[in-house]
């Protein structure tokens, strides 16, 4: 994305256009790119994992294995983006807070090298809140899923 382009006239967000969407920052930012976003209806984010993650250090030493949560963590930052994205300017400066995760499931282990696909789809959009579908694949290959509900709200004064 190049200056004054917005995610929904691209279809994509790039680092840069995502860390304007999210406050998140290292270590707690868990996807690089948003790729393919269909405002109101999905996306699909992009995370390489490395072994630089911090996690890796003790999760597990001598057999590094993303953590379940950070991969859910990475598919809620992806529903951010596209939520936010939905909105447009009406976005700008709003937080995405998780409120539920519901059927979390885990296939695979996520190791370093893995290049994680995110996808998100709205499953019901009622103005702030908001329910996702999330599947993370490798290689085509579901790795992990998650249904969860957010809320968009204004950053405490």
């Amino acid at each position: 994305m190049t200056g004054g382009e917005t995610a929904e006239a691209m279809g994509a967000a790039d680092i840069l256009a995502v860390m304007a969407l999210l406050p998140h920052r290292f270590p707690m930012l868990l996807v690089d790119r948003v790729e393919d976003i269909v405002p109101g209806r999905s996306a699909r984010g992009v995370k390489a994992v490395t072994i630089n993650e911090p996690f890796f250090a003790g999760h597990f030493p001598g057999r590094p294995i993303m953590p379940g949560v950070l991969i859910v963590e990475a598919l809620a930052q992806t529903a951010g983006v596209l939520a936010l994205s939905t909105l447009g300017d009406a976005g700008k400066g709003k937080l995405v807070y998780f409120m539920a995760i519901e059927n979390a499931k885990f296939r695979s282990p996520v190791e370093p090298g893995c290049v994680l696909d995110l996808k998100v789809e709205f499953v019901q959009n009622r103005g702030r809140i908001s329910k996702f579908a999330g599947r993370a694949e490798i290689g085509g290959k579901l790795v992990a899923e998650a249904s969860f509900t957010a809320m968009i709200a204004d950053p405490p004064a």
